[in-house]
């Protein structure tokens, strides 16, 4: 069962809440940069992730699993928000240039479906960015937070489950080496900054980017049979004789 989206809401306005957007943000945007005219696509839970990107992007669109519920956003602005069966999303096919898939995937009961639809939505060439609880993290272990819910993964995990979507894994990266304690969420940066040179295996998020590939292909040549009108064979008519001459010779040929 998923978390409700007032608990989502309600964690990340907390202060570890905060920290866990700040860091995984700064992952975001060192893959995408600013994602200038560009149509985004935010599938699970991660508005708090793409404020930066709505201002600059073309488009950005989030889609919110019916079992979660959904919320108006952005706050004070026309609402780009919706809510979508995670496994049937409600947009055309090859729509959106990037999509980034956090709290989808580990409470989902169809892991493969979901980014197989992501990968449906997004263009060729686009770009997806799935985030996930990493299984051997303390967040992964701590309930009061989104990350503690559902099945967490390992790199290695994901990145099959990715290929079998039909995506192709280009890059990865891990987010989060803070523990998940209220009280030391005010030096989640230096937790950010130690944990990537000591600690690295034990970060509560791994990000993984793929790419939609699109291969051309080069049509086989086959034989196919076809019905060809044939007239028949004309027997040529001799120099200084008309087709008449010749059925009077005929003619004359057949009384002997």
């Amino acid at each position: 069962m998923r978390r409700d989206v007032l608990e989502m809401r309600d964690f990340y306005a907390s202060p570890l809440g905060a920290a866990a957007r700040t860091m995984i943000s700064r992952k975001v945007n060192e893959v995408w940069g600013e994602a200038a005219g560009l149509d985004v696509l935010v599938l699970g839970y991660g508005t708090p992730f793409v404020d930066a990107l709505s201002t600059r992007a073309r488009r950005v669109v989030a889609a919110m699993p019916a079992e979660q519920g959904v919320e108006a956003w952005p706050v004070g602005q026309p609402n780009r928000a919706c809510l979508a069966d995670e496994t049937d999303l409600p947009f055309s096919a090859a729509l959106f240039d990037r999509v980034l898939a956090i709290h989808a995937l580990e409470e989902s009961d169809n892991p493969l479906r979901v980014l197989c639809e992501a990968g449906r939505v997004l263009a060729p060439s686009g770009r997806l960015v799935v985030a996930v609880a990493a299984r051997h993290g303390l967040w992964a272990n701590s309930e009061n937070t989104p990350f503690g819910h559902g099945r967490p993964y390992s790199r290695r995990q994901l990145e099959a489950l990715i290929r079998e979507a039909d995506l192709e894994p280009t890059g990865w990266t891990r987010a989060l080496y803070a523990p998940p304690i209220a009280s030391v969420a005010r030096f989640a940066e230096a937790f950010e900054q130690a944990g990537a040179w000591l600690w690295r295996p034990f970060a509560g998020v791994t990000l993984i980017e793929a790419v939609k590939q699109v291969y051309a292909t080069t049509p086989r040549a086959t034989r196919v049979k076809a019905r060809v009108f044939a007239p028949g064979v004309f027997n040529p008519v001799p120099a200084g004789r008309t087709p008449t001459d010749q059925r009077r010779s005929a003619k004359v040929l057949e009384r002997r």
